[in-house]
């Protein structure tokens, strides 16, 4: 059962020799691996709002990997994001991944949905579909009818690691549609940890080893679309000093504040 907290509303030795060759430029390139390269996929934002602190969150962070590894659905390219809310803290855990800015937006997609609360573990895909984040036929079907939706191209390129923990990017996205009602839209820059793990030893999951997915750590406004023209702009970002190397950037545009996804990319920082 989902639990419910009130809170404020992607010749063979010849071949071998190339593949390898091809690893070691893209890695002098900085890392960047572009997920979003294939037209035939229609890109589907699934984010999970979840946390440590809450026993039914771990089957939900199960499915949210299972269905960024095995990428279920045919014709979608899933883009998933962990997104750990702060209103469990006060139990016994602190979530080390929480973020009071993840649980507002959570708020601002329960006003959306019309609930009179939040609750975890929650699925939201494309910011159109919610349901429990642990029930996979949910999932399912909420994942097939987003792919049906018109999307905005989204293409992030030119990752690298400038110095410390400052990466720079370059994102590019096509203009509205005439088939949206919006005269404009957010573009969003998101940084995820690759994996996080925690031995959680208090709170209702106490001698529990988590894993998680996509761990979102900062969601960064960079600028909006509309119908006149293109988005193409450079971005630099600070990223978690600690994991670095191994970081996925997600570019969205949604409707302001939280409304509908009209496109999505996203490339991966590796070591």
């Amino acid at each position: 059962m989902f639990r419910v907290r009130l809170v404020f509303i992607g010749m063979v030795s010849v071949a071998v020799l190339g593949v390898l060759l091809f690893r070691r430029l893209e890695a002098m390139d900085g890392g960047t691996r572009p997920a979003n390269d294939d037209a035939q996929r229609t890109p589907v934002l699934v984010e999970l709002f979840t946390s440590e602190g809450c026993s039914d969150c771990p089957p939900a962070d199960s499915l949210l990997e299972r269905l960024d590894r095995s990428q279920p659905v045919s014709g979608a390219e899933l883009i998933v994001l962990s997104e750990h809310v702060d209103y469990w803290n006060d139990i016994g855990w602190k979530d080390p991944y929480s973020s009071h800015e993840y649980s507002e937006r959570q708020g601002a997609y329960a006003g959306k949905f019309g609930l009179g609360s939040v609750y975890t573990p929650q699925m939201v895909i494309d910011g159109r579909f919610e349901f429990v984040g642990s029930d996979e036929r949910g999932a399912i079907r909420a994942i097939e009818n987003a792919t049906k939706a018109e999307k905005i191209p989204v293409k992030i390129s030119s990752i690298h690691l400038e110095s410390g923990n400052v990466v720079s990017l370059h994102v590019d996205a096509g203009q509205l549609p005439s088939s949206v009602a919006a005269g404009s839209a957010e573009v969003l820059i998101a940084t995820a940890d690759e994996s996080d793990e925690s031995h959680v030893s208090r709170g209702e999951n106490a001698g529990r080893n988590l894993k998680h997915i996509a761990v979102l750590r900062s969601l960064t406004p960079v600028g909006t679309v509309n119908r006149s023209g293109e988005f193409s702009q450079d971005v630099r970002i600070h990223v978690n000093r600690e994991n670095s190397g191994n970081v996925r950037f997600v570019a969205i545009v949604q409707e302001a504040p939280v409304g509908r996804v009209l496109g999505a990319g996203w490339a991966r920082l590796s070591n």
